[in-house]
């Protein structure tokens, strides 16, 4: 663990898999921030080979590095940047965790103004911004419900781009609110996703069975049943390139199969009627193909 002479404001878990340049501007943008209060930056690096920790090395010592674990996913990373800050019991943890991805560009006020939010929030767990694309456009991954089997089953079949608007077919995204307001939502994404010290306490770190995909709407899930809620602030704007690891990843698209039928089997299996339950697991058998069957027969 870190020792600190007093408790920090912020830990900055920045996990990292081939995207040095990237990583060089988010954190540049992090460490132009603007505002009274105190952070420190973790980068874990999951066995990159473009550089990255030595650039890190070179030209940020200010951050701290983990580096030479393998590569054991996203969630398995974060956590080993969280317990390097004291989480998820020690009392003298930084009293927020951002999660933040190397593809994401800061303005210099967001953290102060996130921080500002959350210190005014005291009943939420997590806060996101509004992340937007290269392009404008939103990431819609910013602001999302807990995906129920009802709301997943409009999502795959496109139920809610047919629908954007509808508040019962676009829950998956939320597409019928206004992007410019403020909403309590079911989840924000993990590419910039700020949890409260005391909410990480109570629901545990993140779930590595998840590799990638998936372990942020089962940490938001797990925070809110332990009665923190989850807000969207887009009066904080962040750039997010989106999908500067994954694009490399061939195993990606596959993970995102295998994390949506960890998640529905962890979630809602049990509770699921027998003919749904069915009718899903086809459903991740076509999408996942015979790589994905082992998993889906598991009683």
């Amino acid at each position: 663990m870190l020792q600190f002479r007093a408790m920090l404001d912020m830990g900055i878990i920045i996990v990292s898999w081939n995207t040095c340049d990237h990583l060089r501007r988010c954190l540049q943008t992090v460490y132009a921030s603007q505002g009274n209060f105190s952070y420190q930056v973790v980068v874990v690096d999951n066995e990159s080979s473009d550089g990255s920790p030595a650039m890190v090395t070179e030209e940020f010592p200010q951050a701290t590095l983990l580096s030479g674990h393998g590569n054991a996913g996203y969630p398995a990373g974060n956590n080993l940047g969280l317990r390097l800050l004291g989480y998820p019991d020690d009392p003298g943890a930084p009293r927020y965790a951002l999660l933040l991805n190397p593809d994401t560009k800061l303005p210099p006020d967001a953290l102060a103004r996130m921080l500002a939010f959350m210190d005014s929030h005291p009943e939420a767990g997590i806060v996101g911004p509004k992340l937007v694309l290269c392009d404008g456009t939103l990431d819609l991954a910013c602001r999302r419900s807990i995906p129920t089997p009802d709301i997943a089953i409009c999502h795959v079949l496109k139920l809610d781009k047919l629908f954007p608007k509808s508040r019962f077919f676009a829950r998956y995204n939320l597409t019928f609110l206004d992007e410019d307001a403020m909403a309590e939502v079911g989840s924000v994404v993990g590419a910039f996703m700020i949890v409260r010290r005391e909410s990480i306490a109570g629901a545990g770190l993140m779930d590595e069975r998840f590799f990638m995909y998936g372990e942020d709407l089962d940490w938001a899930k797990r925070i809110g049943e332990a009665g923190w809620r989850t807000y969207y602030y887009p009066e904080v704007r962040v750039i997010h390139v989106k999908r500067a690891a994954s694009r490399q990843s061939k195993r990606a698209q596959f993970e995102f199969v295998r994390s949506s039928l960890l998640f529905y089997n962890k979630h809602y299996r049990g509770k699921t009627p027998w003919l749904l339950h069915v009718a899903i697991l086809v459903g991740f058998a076509i999408q996942g193909g015979p790589k994905l069957w082992p998993e889906i027969i598991k009683p």
